[in-house]
């Protein structure tokens, strides 16, 4: 079974928005068993989208539509998906009803455009949106489906998470399908697949590596007649790629890194502290985007510039004169005035050039020094990002976490 993706806006190809939703769906797909090998990109214009439409139908057996469903002139996903099923566009008094209703309860005026949302083909079924007013739809013709998904995130993600997951299930060769997660850090995508590369080549289960910021996360998904067996089939090669990869493989399911490093500290009922400069907060973000993070993380200090890195960290100045902010000395001086300063028993330090000025012809753009401190002292490490300078500053904060996490497991 094969999937393809036409995400329906003008403001899409002219880059005003990043397609976060068609990432969405390709994550879902593997899930399920399901190819995904093509993607389209078209403007709000009904030639263009319908001839859009009919060239995924002719290659492919599923065909998800993002965006175009609501009740401007300019949403035409309705018309387009009509005319490339050569099926009729019909109004449906349930959704213009449903639409009037919400509209009660409302401060807007209801305008006739409204109705507009109210049109479906023939051949569809509604999805419900409990978040907003455009209707989801599932289109069948022909031995083929199209999904008609809103663009809004918060009304795209509940409708894919909910409805169409269960009809994917259902598409999905009948049988049962169940799959897992596991999260590898410290290691590049190619390295890991290297490593498994059997695995990733076998068929049922198949194995599915996702190249995060400093982190690759691999999916196992398994068909079987029913759920237990595909369950049963999944902890074997779990079993392996944990050999694999030993304690690179941080977590499995859900559990993010910056949780497990939390929750290391609780186990050993040690206290955190920060020290960030290019990274201007962003670890402390994240970490305490995390319910219950204050037991364990006292605080932080974000000391951008040098005054600051001597008066509130005690960074000596003699290190930063000779050495730089951007040093092994200075990161390993800002943990241990971190931990120092807030009482805590560990601490890590972000110091670098995210760019795009500050280089010097031995610290380029995107050299960055880590440094943690612990019961073992204090140590550091070198990286040299090259992202841009978001992507120094997201790299960065991913790489603190694993050195700490790394440090906590050697305690």
């Amino acid at each position: 079974m094969v999937a393809e993706i036409v995400s329906v806006g003008t403001e899409i190809l002219l880059g005003q928005i990043a397609d976060t939703n068609a990432q969405r769906i390709g994550q879902l797909l593997p899930e399920f068993g399901i190819a995904h090998r093509f993607r389209q990109t078209v403007g709000d214009n009904l030639e263009r989208l319908t001839e859009a439409l009919r060239l995924a139908l002719s290659r492919s057996d599923i065909v998800f539509t993002i965006g175009g469903l609501g009740p401007t002139e300019d949403d035409l996903t309705r018309e387009g998906i009509a005319k490339a099923l050569n099926d009729e566009l019909i109004h449906d008094p349930a959704i213009e009803e449903h639409l009037r209703d919400l509209f009660r309860h409302r401060p807007e005026a209801w305008v006739g455009s409204q109705l507009r949302q109210a049109m479906r083909p023939r051949c569809s079924t509604p999805l419900p949106n409990p978040n907003g007013t455009a209707p989801g739809l599932i289109c069948e013709k022909d031995g083929k489906v199209v999904i008609a998904l809103p663009g809004p995130k918060g009304e795209f993600g509940p409708m894919l998470d909910g409805p169409v997951r269960e009809h994917l299930s259902r598409l999905a060769q009948g049988g049962a399908i169940a799959s897992r997660l596991l999260r590898v850090c410290g290691i590049g995508e190619a390295a890991v697949e290297d490593r498994i590369r059997q695995l990733v080549a076998g068929t049922n289960p198949t194995v599915a590596p996702y190249a995060k910021a400093g982190e690759v996360h691999l999916r196992i998904t398994a068909q079987a007649k029913t759920r237990e067996e595909a369950e049963a089939m999944l902890e074997p090669v779990a079993r392996q790629i944990r050999a694999a990869f030993g304690s690179a493989l941080y977590a499995e399911g859900d559990r993010t890194l910056e949780e497990v490093v939390l929750e290391l500290l609780r186990e050993r009922r040690c206290t955190l502290a920060l020290a960030e400069s290019c990274t201007g907060g962003g670890l402390g973000f994240r970490l305490t985007s995390v319910p219950g993070s204050s037991d364990v993380l006292l605080g932080g200090v974000v000391s951008y510039s040098n005054d600051a890195k001597r008066s509130l960290l005690g960074v000596p100045e003699e290190v930063l004169q000779r050495h730089g902010a951007v040093s092994a000395e200075c990161a390993e001086a800002m943990a241990e005035g971190a931990a120092r300063a807030l009482g805590a028993d560990w601490a890590v330090s972000v110091t670098g050039i995210a760019g795009p000025g500050g280089a010097t012809p031995d610290k380029p753009v995107g050299t960055v020094w880590i440094g943690t401190f612990g019961p073992g002292g204090a140590r550091s490490a070198r990286f040299l990002f090259r992202q841009g300078r978001q992507g120094v500053r997201e790299r960065s904060i991913q790489q603190a976490l694993i050195l700490l996490r790394e440090r906590l497991l050697e305690a």
